[in-house]
């Protein structure tokens, strides 16, 4: 199940209505935020689709200057990079390319992909800007803040 299934599949125990954004260029990225923008009480989680990673600089800004909140991004560089929030798996982890390695490997002395057990991430990171927070006049809980991995000043 891929990041867009499980956050489909959690959404309703939630009790939150999901409006999965499908853009595959900046113009349609950029036409789409701002027209969920101005639905009440939204919130963004930001998929590691191709569009956003690549547009990553024009999403921060938009979503900057359209003041939608909560945004929630799936990589530390979206935070480093002025976004509020990032909650991923630690891909500095050394062991993360080893396994990917190591996988490569035995696909090319012939074991078949589909023999191979399934990795999962084993560390995980929060990641927040309290620039990108006063920017926006919000005020991060302490709570959110001692669970963070990493807080940007």
């Amino acid at each position: 199940m891929g990041q867009l299934g499980a956050i489909q599949a959690v959404a309703p125990s939630l009790g939150v209505e999901l409006t999965p954004i499908d853009a595959r260029d900046l113009n349609e990225l950029e036409r789409a935020v701002t027209e969920f923008s101005q639905a009440p009480n939204g919130g963004l989680v930001v998929t590691a689709s191709p569009t956003p990673q690549v547009h990553r600089h024009e999403l921060i800004t938009l979503v900057a200057r359209l003041r939608l909140l909560p945004a929630v991004y799936p990589f530390r560089y979206f935070t480093t990079d002025g976004a509020l929030i990032s909650y991923s798996p630690s891909l500095e982890a050394e062991h993360t390319f080893q396994q990917a390695a190591g996988y490569v490997d035995r696909i090319l002395k012939g074991e078949k992909p589909v023999d191979l057990p399934v990795q999962a991430p084993d560390r995980y990171e929060l990641v927040v800007n309290l620039k990108t927070a006063k920017a926006l006049g919000l005020t991060i809980p302490p709570s959110v803040l001692g669970r963070a991995d990493e807080v940007i000043e």
